[in-house]
């Protein structure tokens, strides 16, 4: 789009909100409007309708004071991602974003505000619900997926929160404290994989400081990493009056401010007309905002908004992504007399809580559902005489189970991953008096279960969406055979987690003292027992892994290396099976996890079929960031590559070589550590060389007198004198290291 002629105040105006959740129309461009919602939308008519609602609605409905849902239109309720992840699935993820948009254009949404791919550091984290995994592969490739779905109906995605929103606890205010080599490898590695994979219309920058600086205004992260590094040419935006200083977010990147307010749009109109704020930057950013607009305008037609089918996708995505955690044989389960327990049976908890939450179209009831294949008692959660009591002539029990309190959500994270009060009694009893006890969860993020061992078998839904009561069913009953496998790691204690003495931060800073040792990555560098390993999941037939095989002996810089897997199903009965490709590296440069995902498939067998996977791996998958560089590097003894059913079940694997690239040179400064500098052979010859035009040695001599120095901790200055005296002027002796480094920087660079 050619931007028309704009004032300044135009411009400043282009740049901000109207209203809540609109853009603003100016000299003719339209607005587009925009909401919430990554597994459902939320749209509120009064707040989208009506310019006028201001701040004290945005605030009730964050508070809940409307209620659930105040007056949103109804939209399907999807499973939440921390479910829908479980299904490992990409063609499920981008049918979830076409049905999102979809319904989107049905209400005239140009701006869907998701999908959340934030790191889950830690299962306390109060919107972990809203994010895919503990794993930025993972969470990159969902994304992706679920952004080209929602793309491909003409309405924009706007990954988020741009970066390191890990925790609810002051989210406005406490920084996120973490170690380049961690953001690069581990917080920003979705978002940079879900970019180039999927090229996201808009970037939300989050509340949070990010290393002391507010994400909105943080020239690196915006401008530096998402620009440049990236090459990322669409919009960002604020997260919701994210933006404290309006000039400093424009200069740093943050091209349209959410929502509106005038006295930030007097502030960087004041900014350019001082000169503060470049009329180049403001047009830029205008630029990237007329960008948007036309790509909302070049919309293909929208196809019909079918409320059922998109109910019945629901329902698939649930099936697909509930993970069968512990199984003794009990599951599926014929027709029986079944005792259910919970009013989660009656009153399901479908979704978390915050801005995320769907006014859902319908909602299929747990008890109705298994009423239609099951004589069905049920109870809610009583003492355990009467638990007992009421199991007795039941052939089996089911368990709806929950987790402790409702305070998790945005704006508030839990504080325990204990069960609601007096659930796990109730549980543990019924196990021990020798009844067939069936748990299923409702849970945002990992639980405690110490109960595990004793029960029957285990099914977590997470957040299943309207459709979790008959998605619940058919597993149960064997219609549909689980195939959905754990995203995070499940702990046995609170206190395992790997960022728990750092969790939640004081003082207004979040130090993330784990860096890159995240999630099964931490849990594996420890050798600690988990309760479910990350990428864990059964089902109801079993697989056979026979045979991994590569392309090539080594990997090496520019190059890749392609691994097939053949994979049968050696079980009775159909099934999926999700096949993930670890690398463990050998013999690292700097400390690495013991192995990282890399790349996962999920393919449908039936009884004695095989089938052989492909898994392309690039020289990038095989690198980790050194932070002396400042870049990606290939550094290592080898390799081995593994093919798995979760993260510590490794079926396969195979080793390669690695071409390494060349150690980094050290400071080539008179205090370098002599032992350190001369180790490297070019920065060893220009010691020597310099050594000859500062004294009266000749280049024998001067080779002779690097060879006493190379053992030496000293620095190189102190070590040189100890044998020559102060013959040797430090001045003079820096400024020839210097002619040397840049000679030899200008022959590898000419």
């Amino acid at each position: 789009m050619t931007l028309p002629p704009l004032t300044r105040d135009e411009k400043v105006a282009f740049l901000n909100g109207q209203g809540l959740w609109r853009s603003r129309a100016v000299a003719g461009i339209p607005a587009l409007v925009m909401t919430d919602g990554t597994h459902g939308l939320r749209y509120s008519t009064s707040q989208i309708d009506d310019a006028a609602q201001g701040l004290a609605a945005f605030l009730a409905v964050a508070r809940g004071d409307t209620g659930m849902f105040g007056d949103t239109a109804p939209a399907t309720c999807f499973p939440n991602a921390c479910l829908s992840a479980c299904s490992w699935d990409l063609d499920l993820a981008y049918r979830l974003g076409a049905a999102l948009g979809i319904e989107a254009r049905a209400l005239g949404v140009n701006i869907l505000l998701g999908p959340g791919i934030n790191i889950r550091r830690t299962p306390l984290a109060g919107r972990a619900f809203e994010y895919f995994s503990e794993d930025p592969v993972l969470s990159g490739d969902l994304a992706a997926a679920m952004i080209r779905g929602l793309q491909d109906q003409g309405v924009g995605a706007s990954l988020k929160h741009f970066a390191c929103n890990n925790s609810e606890i002051a989210r406005t205010t406490t920084s996120s404290d973490v170690d380049l080599r961690a953001l690069r490898e581990i917080y920003l590695a979705g978002f940079e994989r879900a970019i180039a994979k999927a090229d996201p219309w808009t970037v939300m920058a989050a509340y949070n400081p990010l290393n002391g600086v507010a994400c909105a205004e943080n020239g690196w992260l915006l401008t530096t990493v998402l620009r440049e590094d990236w090459g990322y040419r669409g919009l960002v935006l604020s997260d919701w009056h994210a933006i404290r200083d309006r000039p400093a977010s424009l200069l740093a990147g943050t091209d349209l401010d959410m929502p509106e307010s005038a006295p930030r749009r007097a502030a960087l109109s004041a900014a350019v007309a001082e000169g503060r704020v470049p009329e180049a930057a403001l047009d830029a950013a205008c630029a990237r905002m007329a960008r948007l607009v036309e790509r909302a305008q070049a919309a293909p037609p929208a196809p019909p908004n079918d409320l059922a089918a998109h109910h019945d996708l629901a329902r698939q995505i649930a099936a697909q992504s509930i993970v069968l955690l512990a199984n003794d044989g009990t599951l599926p389960l014929a027709p029986c007399r079944l005792l259910v327990i919970g009013e989660g049976a009656i009153h399901p908890v479908i979704q978390g809580a915050g801005s995320a939450t769907t006014r859902p179209t319908q909602v299929d009831q747990p008890l109705e559902a298994l009423q239609r294949h099951y004589h069905c008692t049920h109870l809610p959660f009583g003492t355990a005489g009467e638990m007992l009591e009421a199991a007795a002539g039941q052939d089996a029990v089911l368990v709806f189970a929950s987790h402790q309190g409702s305070r998790e959500g945005e704006g508030a994270d839990r504080d325990t991953l204990a069960l609601a009060p007096g659930q796990s009694e109730v549980i543990t009893a019924l196990a021990r008096a020798g009844h067939r006890v069936i748990v299923t969860l409702t849970c945002p993020d990992a639980v405690d279960l110490p109960w595990a061992e004793e029960v029957s078998a285990i099914l977590c839904c997470f957040y299943p969406g309207q459709g979790g009561g008959a998605a619940l069913r058919d597993i149960l009953s064997g219609a549909v055979n689980p195939s959905g496998k754990l995203t995070t790691t499940f702990p046995l204690r609170m206190g395992d987690i790997p960022g728990f003495l750092s969790y939640p931060g004081e003082n207004g800073h979040h130090s993330y003292g784990e860096g890159v040792f995240v999630g099964y990555r931490g849990y594996d560098q420890r050798e600690m027992p988990v309760r479910y390993p990350f990428g864990h999941g059964l089902s109801y037939t079993t697989f056979r892994y026979e045979a991994l095989r590569l392309s090539g002996a080594a990997i090496a810089r520019g190059g890749g290396i392609t691994a097939e897997v053949t994979l049968t199903n050696s079980g009775a009965r159909r099934g999926k099976e999700i096949v993930q490709l670890y690398i463990r590296p050998l013999d690292p440069a700097l400390r690495r996890p013991p192995r990282e995902l890399k790349a996962f498939a999920k393919v449908d067998l039936q009884p004695g079929e095989s089938t052989t996977l492909t898994f392309p791996l690039t020289d990038r998958d095989f690198c980790h960031f050194d932070p002396a560089e400042g870049r990606f590097v290939l550094r290592a003894k080898g390799f081995v590559i593994e093919a798995a059913a979760s993260s510590r079940d490794i079926r396969l694997s195979e080793r390669i070589d690695c071409v390494a690239e060349p150690a980094a040179a050290p400071p080539l400064r008179t205090g370098t550590p002599a032992d350190v500098l001369l180790a490297h052979p070019p920065s060893a010859r220009i010691v020597a060389e310099a050594l000859t035009r500062c004294l009266p040695l000749s280049e024998p001599e001067a080779d002779a007198l690097v060879g006493r120095c190379r053992g030496s901790f000293l620095g190189l200055y102190d070590t040189l004198t100890w044998y020559v005296g102060p013959e040797l002027s430090e001045a003079a002796f820096q400024a020839e290291l210097d002619r040397g480094r840049d000679l030899l920087d200008l022959a590898r660079n000419p």
